[in-house]
C-alpha cells in the first residue's frame, strides 16, 4: 500500500525508485497517489480517458475507493500490483481510478447499479461501463485468483473481454434497461400542492422503529457491527425536547444518553489519544475498526455536548472536548482546514514491512507493565500503576480481544483499551482515594501517549473537503458556544476563514470541492478544480449558522445566506422539490439522485431543510420557509414508511411543526447593519437600562424585552409544550 506522500510505505516509498508510474502521479488525492505506482495504466476521472474509450471502443473499468480503506489496498496488494493482471487491464480496458470522497456524485451513480444489480455494495467498487459510461457489469471486491466458487478477478476480466467481443449488444441493452429503471425508482418528487406529513406522527413512528432497533445492554443499534449514528442520537434528544412528559420522551433521552456513555468508556473510543473510531465489530463498543473519519468526529461532538446540555453530566462535556483535542492537534492544517481521516493499518512498533490493522492503538500486557513500573503509595498489596491501570481498562496478560473478533490474528496477545469499571469501584478494589485513581489513570494515559507518539503512524489522508469542514465547522462552534471557550471559537473562525480563501471561488460564486496539502506544507489546489456539490454548500451553511450564533459575528450570515442563493440556483429542483446532490448539466453523471438517508453523514437534504428554516427566521425570507416545505413534501413517502432512514430530517419536520423560538440579543439599532436590513423590525428593539436586553419571539410575535437571565430562561422553557422545540 502506498502512503499518498505520508511518509514511506511498504510500496510506495521515496528513497526507492519506481518500477511503474503513471499518470496518478500528477494527482493530489492521497487515495489516487497510493496508485501511482501500479503497473496499470490508470487514468483519473475526465474527458482524456473518455475520450480513449470511445476512439479505442474499449469498456471503462472504474475501480472506486477512498485512501483508508482496508480491502481497496487489500485489492490493490493482490490485484492492481500484479504484473499480469496490470497488462490485462491495461491492454484491454480504459482503467479509471476514482477517490469516491473527490467525486461522490460520480460513485453514488455507480454504487446505485451495483446494489441495484448484486444486491449489496462497499468499497473498493469495481464497475465496467461502455465508452459513453453506461454500467453493464458491477461488483466490489474480488480476489486475485478463482477461490472455490468465487471467480478471482482476472477470470471476471477474461469473461468481460469475451463478453464485449461476443455479445456486446445484449451488455449495452442489459445495463441500459437497468439504468432507466433506476431512473424511475430513484426519482424522489411531490405532488404539485402537497403538504409535508404530519410530524408528530412521522416523529413518533422514527422513535418506535429506533426503539425497535435499539440493543439495551450496551445501547447503539442493532447487534453487531456497531455504529456510533449520531443522526439517530441527535434526533433521540430532539424527540425528547417535545415529548419530556411521556415515557416516550423518557425512554428517547435514556436510549441516547445510555449510547453515548457506553461508546465513550468502549475501545471505539480512544483512551489515549482522543477521538473516536470508524465503528465498533462487536456489541460492546470493544474491538473497532481501527479507521478515523473528520465526520464522525465532528457529529460525535455535537452529539456529546448536546448531551451535555440536556443532562447536565460532566462526562459528556469532557468528551466533547476530548474529541476537539485529537482533531486540533492530529487532522488540523496549519492554514485552518482539516484534514479527512487516518487509516486503521499501520507498521507494527515491534517491526516487520507488513501492516497490521490497529497496531498504533493496542498494548500488551508486558509493554504496560513496563511503563508504569511505580508502586502506587498507599495502595493495597503494593500496586503498581500498571495493576491499577490494566484492572481499569480491561488488560489481560493474554489479550483482551476475542478471536471471533479478529479474523486475521493481527491482534493477537493484544489489548484494546476498554472502561471495565468505574473510577469508583477501581478506587475500593486498591483502597485508594478517588482523587488518587484520576492522578494515576491520567498520569499513565500521558506516558502512553507519548509512547504512541514514536510508533510508526497510520496514513493520514491530507485533502481537505468543504464538507467535511463544515461539518467540523459546527462542532468548534458548537462546543465552543456552550462551554464558553474562546479557544474552540477561534479555532471555529480560523476554519471559516479557511474555508472562505482555499474553497470559495469568489470569481465564479462556487464552492470548491477539496484542496490539498502540498509536499511543503502549503495549500494545493488541482486545475481543473472539482466543484462543490449539494454537501458542501449544505454543510457549510450550516456550520457559518452555528458560527454566527456562537459568534454573533454578522459577517458569517451574510455569507450563508450567499451561499444558499447559490445552492438553490445550482441544485434545486425546480419540477419536484427538493435538491440533487450534484448539478443537473454535468453530463457525465447519468442519473439525478437526491440523497434519501441519514447514513454515516446526514443527506444534504435533511441538512437543508433545517438551514432554509433557521435562514428564513434571520432574513425574513418567507420564500425560504415555502422552499424548506416543499422538500420535506418530496420526501412524504419515505418520512412516512421509513423515518428511521431520515432521523435528521424528521428533526426538521419537527423544528417546522413546533416553530423556533428566535432569541434578538444582539443588535447594534443601526438601520444600516446586515440584520436590521434583514429584519426591519430590529430597528424598534432597544437596549434597556444601558443592560443585556433580550426579545423572545414565535410566529412573528415578540415578547417585552427582558434584562433578566432568569426571566430569559423561563421564557425559553415555560409556556404551552407544543411550542417548545430544540
Amino acid at each position: 500500500m502506498a502512503s499518498g506522500g505520508e511518509g514511506p510505505s511498504s510500496s510506495s516509498s521515496s528513497s526507492t525508485p519506481h518500477k511503474h508510474t503513471n499518470r496518478l502521479a500528477n494527482e493530489r488525492s492521497p487515495y489516487l497517489l497510493q496508485h501511482a505506482h501500479n503497473p496499470v495504466d490508470w487514468f483519473p476521472w475526465g474527458q482524456e480517458a473518455f475520450d480513449k474509450a470511445k476512439k479505442e471502443d474499449k469498456p471503462i473499468f472504474l475501480s472506486v475507493g477512498y485512501s483508508t480503506c482496508h480491502w481497496c489496498h487489500v485489492m490493490e496488494r493482490e490485484s492492481f500490483e500484479d504484473e499480469e493482471i496490470g497488462k490485462i487491464l491495461s491492454d484491454n480496458f480504459v482503467c479509471i481510478k476514482l477517490d469516491r470522497e473527490e467525486r461522490p456524485d460520480v460513485d453514488k451513480v455507480y454504487m446505485t447499479f451495483v446494489q441495484a444489480t448484486s444486491g449489496s455494495g462497499g468499497w473498493p467498487m469495481s464497475v465496467w461501463l461502455t465508452p459513453d459510461l453506461r454500467p453493464f457489469i458491477g461488483g466490489t471486491y474480488f480476489p486475485p485468483r478463482d477461490h472455490g466458487r468465487r471467480p478471482g478477478f482476472k477470470t471476471v476480466l477474461t469473461r468481460i473481454m469475451e463478453q464485449w467481443q461476443n455479445n456486446r449488444s445484449t451488455l449495452e441493452s442489459s445495463g441500459d434497461r437497468i439504468l432507466e429503471a433506476l431512473k424511475k425508482g430513484t426519482a424522489i418528487t411531490a405532488n404539485p400542492g402537497e403538504s409535508p406529513p404530519l410530524a408528530p406522527d412521522v416523529a413518533n413512528r422514527c422513535f418506535q422503529q429506533l426503539a425497535h432497533s435499539y440493543e439495551e445492554e450496551y445501547g447503539g443499534f442493532r447487534e453487531a457491527p456497531k455504529f456510533p449514528s449520531p443522526v439517530n442520537l441527535m434526533f433521540l434528544m430532539s424527540y425528547w425536547s417535545v415529548n419530556r412528559s411521556t415515557t416516550e420522551g423518557v425512554e428517547a433521552l435514556q436510549m441516547a444518553l445510555h449510547t453515548l456513555r457506553m461508546m465513550a468508556l468502549g475501545g471505539i473510543h480512544d483512551h489515549v489519544a482522543q477521538g473516536f473510531h470508524r465503528y465498533s465489530t462487536d456489541s460492546s463498543w470493544h474491538v473497532p475498526h481501527f479507521e478515523k473519519m473528520l465526520y464522525d468526529q465532528a457529529q460525535l461532538a455535537v452529539a456529546y455536548i448536546t448531551a451535555s446540555q440536556v443532562s447536565g453530566e460532566p462526562l459528556f462535556a469532557d468528551v466533547a472536548k476530548d474529541i476537539l483535542l485529537y482533531v486540533s492537534r492530529d487532522l488540523s492544517d496549519k492554514s485552518g482546514g482539516f484534514y479527512s481521516a487516518e487509516d486503521a493499518d499501520s507498521v507494527p512498533a515491534s517491526g516487520g514491512a507488513e501492516k497490521r490493522e490497529g497496531a498504533f492503538c493496542v498494548w500488551t500486557a508486558s509493554e504496560v507493565r513496563e511503563l508504569l513500573p511505580d508502586v502506587v503509595e498507599g495502595a493495597t498489596g503494593a500496586a503498581t500503576q500498571a495493576d491499577i491501570f490494566m484492572h481499569h481498562y480491561g488488560v489481560k496478560e493474554q489479550g483482551n480481544v476475542a478471536p471471533e473478533q479478529d479474523p486475521h490474528g493481527e491482534l493477537q496477545g493484544q489489548n484494546v483499551l476498554i472502561v471495565r469499571y468505574s473510577a469508583e469501584l477501581t478506587a475500593a478494589r486498591f483502597g485508594i482515594s478517588l482523587e488518587k485513581v484520576d492522578e494515576v489513570l491520567a498520569s499513565a494515559r500521558a506516558r502512553m501517549a507519548d509512547v504512541r507518539t514514536r510508533r510508526p503512524r497510520p496514513h493520514l489522508d491530507s485533502k481537505m473537503l468543504a464538507s467535511w469542514n463544515g461539518l467540523m465547522l459546527s462542532a468548534y462552534a458548537r462546543v465552543g458556544a456552550v462551554l464558553e471557550d474562546k479557544t474552540l471559537l477561534e479555532r471555529a473562525l480560523q476554519a471559516a476563514r479557511f474555508l472562505k480563501e482555499h474553497l470559495w471561488d469568489a470569481d465564479r460564486q462556487i464552492v470548491l470541492r477539496s484542496c490539498y496539502r502540498g509536499d511543503h506544507m502549503e495549500v494545493q489546489q488541482i486545475y481543473p478544480p472539482i466543484s462543490g456539490f449539494l454537501d458542501d454548500y449544505a454543510f457549510i451553511v450550516c456550520g457559518l449558522l452555528d458560527l454566527y450564533e456562537a459568534t454573533l459575528r454578522p459577517e458569517w450570515l451574510q455569507w450563508a445566506e450567499e451561499l444558499q442563493l447559490r445552492q438553490d440556483a445550482l441544485f434545486w429542483d425546480h419540477q419536484g422539490g427538493g435538491y440533487f446532490c450534484s448539478d443537473p448539466s454535468d453530463g457525465t453523471v447519468l442519473l439525478q439522485l437526491k440523497e434519501d438517508q441519514d447514513g454515516a453523514e446526514p443527506s444534504a437534504n435533511s441538512v437543508s431543510a433545517t438551514n432554509l428554516l433557521r435562514l428564513s427566521h434571520y432574513t425574513g425570507r418567507r420564500d425560504w420557509l415555502d422552499k424548506s416545505q416543499q422538500l420535506l413534501a418530496a420526501f412524504s413517502d419515505r418520512l412516512t414508511r421509513v423515518p428511521i432512514a431520515l432521523p435528521e430530517m424528521v428533526r426538521a419536520l419537527m423544528a417546522q411543526h413546533y416553530t423556533l423560538k428566535q432569541v434578538l440579543m444582539f443588535t447594534d439599532g443601526n438601520p444600516e447593519s446586515f440584520l436590521c436590513q434583514r429584519l426591519p423590525a430590529l430597528s424598534s428593539m432597544t437596549q434597556q437600562g444601558g443592560v443585556a436586553t433580550a426579545y423572545v419571539c414565535q410566529d412573528f410575535t415578540c415578547t417585552l424585552p427582558v434584562t433578566d437571565p432568569q426571566e430569559l430562561r423561563r421564557l425559553l422553557l415555560d409556556g404551552p409544550a407544543d411550542a417548545q422545540t430544540d
